[in-house]
């Protein structure tokens, strides 16, 4: 009996050995190669080289300087480790009034008839980095006056991280917020 599962049994091993330790090993250093940055995760690291966050995963940025993300059902907050949508529907009422009371802060904020829908409703993954343009160029103000600029300097460097859609037809353009939060920094650094 073992004679006839020593094939099965070698086979297994094969493809265990295979499937399990080669083909892993060979992605990863494919990717390595070829791709350093995504492989280790888009890490974005600041001028002493300490990791900042990943250009991957959204962060809460709250202070009026920065760009605002979309909201986050991960969680506390941009918690992968709870990362998921809220599994609300249309027609859930805590959704609506959240939802309303969003719409309602950011109205009393920028006085603001219209608002994207990226300002008040979470992604997917309650992790998304990135917001609309229009979401972006409706906090613009608020950022230009906590950073003491005008306004169109700040559009400038909102217009300069705004990603076109993937291959000119896939997706939206969008602006990611780190990214730009870090230009802003950049460009308009705090007093000391």
């Amino acid at each position: 009996m073992l004679r006839q599962l020593r094939p099965a049994i070698v086979m297994i091993a094969l493809f265990t050995l295979l499937l399990g330790v080669a083909y892993p090993l060979g992605v990863t250093g494919v990717a390595q190669v070829a791709f350093p940055s995504q492989a280790d995760g888009s890490l974005i690291r600041d001028a002493q080289g300490q990791v900042v966050g990943s250009a991957l995963i959204g962060q809460p940025f709250a202070e009026a300087r920065y760009l605002h993300p979309r909201p986050s059902a991960a969680g506390d907050g941009y918690d992968a480790s709870a990362s998921s949508g809220s599994n609300l529907g249309p027609l859930n009422t805590d959704l609506a009034e959240r939802i309303q009371t969003d719409a309602d802060a950011i109205r009393a904020d920028t006085g603001a008839t219209v608002i994207p829908a990226d300002a008040v409703t979470t992604s997917a993954s309650g992790l998304d980095p990135h917001i609309s343009p229009a979401y972006a160029r409706l906090q613009a103000a608020r950022v230009a006056r906590a950073r003491g600029v005008d306004v169109d300097v700040v559009q400038q460097v909102i217009d300069a991280n705004t990603e076109g859609a993937f291959l000119g037809f896939i997706g939206q353009p969008r602006v990611n917020v780190l990214l730009t939060n870090r230009a802003l920094d950049a460009r308009f650094p705090a007093a000391t």
